[in-house]
């Protein structure tokens, strides 16, 4: 492959992309029913149109493909005490050792995570215990150890008792991280309802909350319009938490997220049909494996996607070379499954390979979310969002949401 043409990062300002989010108009708590949320229509036609998101089968086409992100949050906010009395908390992000997600959440004395450590200028190097005010943790004793500290983000060492996984360790000594701008605590409702229905792997940090609007019901009803459920697993990091700080995109770090699709997802893509992609999540991923495909086709095996990879050069091969330069990998290696990470950015300019309508919630301002939306709809995010706002909608993880149809005028 030849003849490449170098192009620069995007020059988009972050201050495009703010609007006015009164704070009455986030929703705090989920609505009972999850299905019963507003369901916003934006068509390939521009029109903006409102529905129950249990209309969502009537407005899928049949034989189109679905993907869902089915990634489970873990409890991964841990509380522990020195013995002057400070409180610590440390907040699991990936696995250090073990190193993969199954092996760690399966491992039975000791593990190590990189953490973002609250309150870390207290911790002198001290083993701390876990903080168990209700004596609920008799058995487990788990205690920590800051193995390397790179100012918040810090390398930390986790040893218990009792033979348990660390998955039931943390079951039954961590809180659900639910997003810090709810301003509250986690209660017990979020520990079904910051979950989707049909989470199985364990790993990430943050829901994929598009799916969070999703009952068995809405799922059969698909089913039976034709639709085919896909699922793909792409665990959610706390970078899904941070504001873009910088005026400047092309300054802003994505952090990479590990992936997992299998062979079967990616020969449903050779298909060519309508691709709907439930979640941000799902989006990234998806759009992740052309750019994996391209590195198999130079370099022989599959890489990690760069942030900036879609914009700094051309690309010659076509969405079904790469699809099917991965699926030739994983029969060259006796493989039933693509594992690799992504740091890719959405941002306008993009162009979407793999999805053409999306399942999403209405993102914060001056977000790498709402850029990505921005990307998908053509720039018209605005009026999609005025709309919202005009409508009554709730906004962000616990809030409404909306079937966007990809905009048709690809980027220059």
């Amino acid at each position: 492959m030849t003849n490449f043409v170098f192009k620069m990062k995007p020059d988009i300002s972050i201050q495009d992309y703010k609007y006015c989010l009164p704070d009455e108009r986030i929703a705090k708590y989920p609505l009972e029913n999850r299905d019963s949320s507003k369901l916003l229509r934006y068509d390939s036609d521009r029109n903006i149109s409102d529905y129950v998101f249990s209309d969502l089968p009537g407005l899928v086409p049949s034989g189109a493909l679905m993907f869902f992100n089915d990634t489970k949050v873990v409890p991964a906010r841990l509380f522990f005490r020195r013995e002057s009395g400070a409180h610590i908390e440390v907040f699991c992000l990936e696995p250090v050792f073990p190193a993969e997600y199954n092996l760690i959440f399966s491992a039975t004395q000791c593990c190590r995570w990189k953490c973002i450590v609250g309150n870390v200028k207290r911790w002198k190097g001290d083993i701390l215990s876990c903080y168990d005010p209700d004596g609920r943790l008799s058995g487990i004793a788990l205690t920590a150890r800051l193995a390397e500290r790179q100012g918040e983000v810090c390398t930390v060492e986790f040893r218990w008792e009792g033979g348990k996984p660390f998955s039931e360790v943390l079951d039954a000594c961590g809180k659900v991280p639910i997003p810090p701008y709810l301003n509250r605590e986690t209660e017990d409702i979020d520990l079904e309802r910051y979950q989707t229905t049909y989470a199985r792997f364990n790993g990430s940090v943050a829901a994929p909350t598009a799916g969070l609007h999703f009952t068995p019901e809405v799922m059969t009803a698909l089913e039976e319009k034709g639709v085919e459920l896909h699922r793909l697993c792409l665990h959610v990091g706390a970078g899904t938490f941070l504001p873009v700080k910088t005026d400047k995109v092309s300054e802003h770090p994505m952090h990479r997220e590990p992936f997992v699709i299998s062979r079967r997802e990616l020969e449903a893509l050779l298909q060519h049909k309508k691709v709907v992609a439930v979640g941000t999540t799902s989006v990234r991923t998806l759009e992740s494996l052309y750019y994996i495909g391209v590195s198999i086709l130079e370099k022989g095996e599959p890489e990690d996607v760069p942030q900036w990879a879609p914009y700094v050069r051309d690309y010659e091969a076509d969405t079904e070379e790469a699809l099917r330069a991965i699926l030739g990998y994983l029969d060259a290696n006796g493989l039933s499954e693509l594992k690799a990470g992504t740091r890719i950015i959405i941002v306008p300019g993009f162009k979407f390979r793999i999805v053409d309508m999306m399942v999403t919630n209405f993102h914060q301002p001056q977000s790498t979310l709402l850029l990505l939306i921005s990307a998908f709809v053509g720039g018209d995010w605005r009026r999609i969002y005025d709309h919202a706002l005009a409508g009554g909608y709730r906004f962000l993880s616990y809030g409404d949401s909306s079937l966007l149809t990809r905009s048709l005028s690809d980027p220059e």
